[in-house]
């Protein structure tokens, strides 16, 4: 009996070790598949995370054209309003041109370009502009003037401040657009 349990335990010795080398290559195989298959869901998530990231850096750049393009065109253009307001004033003046050849009295003629004057101020103040008031007697600022020189102050409280304006400033908002040009006192 001995020999037969024994012979019994060496066949199944012998067809676990058959099973063993049978599966061990497939394990080993489905190992690699495993790496094999992960590797690729790698290389598969790469690309497709570049993909993303050039279609991404793309649409950036056209973004970018298109916005400086719009900008480029804005500035182009921006004028346009203001000049399409200014037109009436030039033909207010060359009607007041063609008047004034033929008027003799100068009260009418100095009536006439008052009131385009006034027609031209209104248009500039309804883009924003405004004029720089009242900097006679106040101190010189030169955020918003430039002293074009100096002269004995007449009065003491008037040295370092203004004492004459030779060409008003103006504001855009709360922009300087031009700045005022004014006589100071020493």
């Amino acid at each position: 009996m001995e020999t037969k349990n024994q012979e019994q335990q060496e066949a199944e010795l012998k067809v676990d070790q058959a099973q063993m080398e049978e599966t061990s290559p497939e394990a080993g195989e489905s190992l690699a598949e495993n790496e094999l298959s992960q590797e690729e869901k790698l290389t598969a998530e790469v690309a497709e995370l570049k993909e993303k990231y050039l279609r991404l850096y793309s649409d950036f750049e056209n973004f970018r054209k298109r916005t400086a393009k719009e900008r480029i065109d804005l500035i182009k253009t921006a004028s346009e309003e203001v000049l399409k307001d200014l037109i009436p004033v030039v033909d207010d003046f060359e009607r007041a041109f063609k008047a004034a050849e033929k008027e003799v009295d100068t009260q009418k003629i100095q009536e006439g370009n008052q009131l385009i004057f006034h027609k031209l101020v209104k248009i500039l103040e309804s883009k924003g502009l405004k004029p720089m008031e009242d900097l006679i007697g106040q101190p010189f600022n030169p955020d918003t003037q430039e002293a074009i020189t100096q002269i004995p102050s007449p009065s003491p409280e008037l040295q370092g401040a203004v004492v004459d304006v030779v060409e008003k400033g103006y504001f855009l908002g709360d922009k300087v657009v031009r700045f005022a040009k004014v006589v100071t006192g020493a």
